[in-house]
């Protein structure tokens, strides 16, 4: 039963991580068959990250009243029915209509399984089930990809994504069983749900909570600013082609699922707080390599090893928080948290592009690792307060 619930948790992870690309790699095809301007794909973006943020900080009332197994399924099966509308979609006002359950379901279930595997399970599952998420983020592309380059159009790619979805929402519905019975993981206990849900207002009472939403912020800020920028600065900064570029930029995301799976096999042997030291480091070291101007090789090199020290902050920070502040807190702080996250998704990145719009773009790695360094401090702070 335990090795049977492990998979399920591994797909659902893959299924977290397979929409996550899929408006990138399908607008250019999208807009001009709508007739919108190929900005308007920020609108779209804004409402599934806005959906994301109110169902993260929802998120912890409705686990404790329904417990993560179902809200997994709920939220699948959410995301699954608003990628199918993507595929039936044959105007931009329904893209804005169906990113709404979009977000919501999206929010969820990063919530639900977050929490269940950051009680239930080791620092090695975390980092490997953080890499499953970059299968799935990898995979979405690709299908699309193939939709469109068999002749097909985007509806069909997103029908497909939503064909996988409904799927896993089957096997995570049949699988519900497991994850009360599973002495393995749950120590032979049903997942405690009766547990009322901490409001906000007392969340920004406990020590360490406003640093670790900080630290939150920071990470999935820098780790975003990267994946979009990355492209441009080697541009713009070290005149290499878009297409050379934009295949260099795409090794940073590679370092982090690479980087995450070769954690698994370490991750129990160290705590989660020199996990995340170490990735800071080497997250820095990249940075260095990257700002150097000594050729292609420094800015190859320096865009690896900043994925590969990413890959172990997030599962740590994620993994972490039961130790720092308690069981009966992880359900609500991990979706605060996740909110947070969502939350620098949305500012940071496009505020480097105000910096390199009215700046200059060669401050690409100065400004990353300030925000590693803001990042780096507010986890430190976290962990002397809980000590405290």
């Amino acid at each position: 039963m335990t090795n049977l619930l492990l998979a399920v948790i591994y797909l659902s992870f893959i299924s977290l991580g397979l929409p996550d690309s899929l408006l990138g790699s399908a607008w250019p095809s999208m807009y001009p068959e709508l007739g919108v301007p190929v900005s308007y794909a920020g609108l779209i973006s804004m409402i599934i990250s806005a959906g994301t943020i109110i169902s993260s900080l929802a998120s912890g009332t409705i686990i404790a009243k329904l417990g993560s197994a179902k809200v997994t399924a709920i939220s699948i099966g959410m995301t699954a029915a608003a990628l199918f509308g993507f595929s039936i979609s044959g105007s931009y006002y329904m893209l804005l209509l169906f990113a709404v359950p979009y977000g919501l379901g999206a929010g969820c279930v990063d919530a639900s399984l977050n929490h269940f595997v950051a009680l239930h399970l080791s620092a090695r599952h975390m980092n490997w089930l953080h890499c499953m998420w970059g299968v799935g983020a990898s995979a979405g592309p690709y299908i699309m990809g193939l939709a469109l380059t068999g002749g097909f159009t985007w509806n069909t790619g997103y029908r497909i994504i939503s064909m996988i979805q409904i799927l896993l929402t089957a096997i995570v519905i049949l699988s519900l069983p497991l994850w009360k019975r599973s002495p393995a993981l749950t120590g032979g206990q049903e997942e405690e749900t009766a547990g009322e849900a901490l409001p906000l207002s007392r969340i920004f009472h406990i020590p360490g909570a406003a640093e670790i939403m900080i630290t939150f912020f920071c990470y999935c800020g820098l780790e975003q600013t990267v994946g979009l920028w990355a492209g441009s600065f080697l541009k713009l900064c070290r005149d290499m082609s878009p297409e050379r570029a934009a295949k260099w930029a795409s090794l940073y995301y590679i370092g982090i699922t690479v980087g995450r799976g070769l954690c698994g096999f370490i991750a129990d042997r160290y705590s989660d707080s020199q996990m995340i030291r170490t990735g800071s480091l080497a997250t820095l070291s990249g940075i260095v390599l990257l700002a150097l101007p000594f050729g292609w090789f420094s800015d190859l090199a320096g865009l690896i090893i900043i994925g590969l020290g990413c890959a172990p902050i997030y599962p740590g920070i994620m993994h972490a928080t039961p130790f720092l502040f308690g069981a009966e807190k992880t359900k609500t702080l991990i979706g605060v948290q996740l909110a947070s996250a969502y939350g620098g998704y949305l500012i940071l990145p496009p505020l480097f592009g105000l910096i390199a719009n009215h700046i200059h773009p060669v401050l690409f790695p100065l400004y990353i690792a300030i925000v590693l360094a803001v990042m780096l401090v507010m986890f430190e702070k976290t962990c002397k307060k809980c000590r405290q």
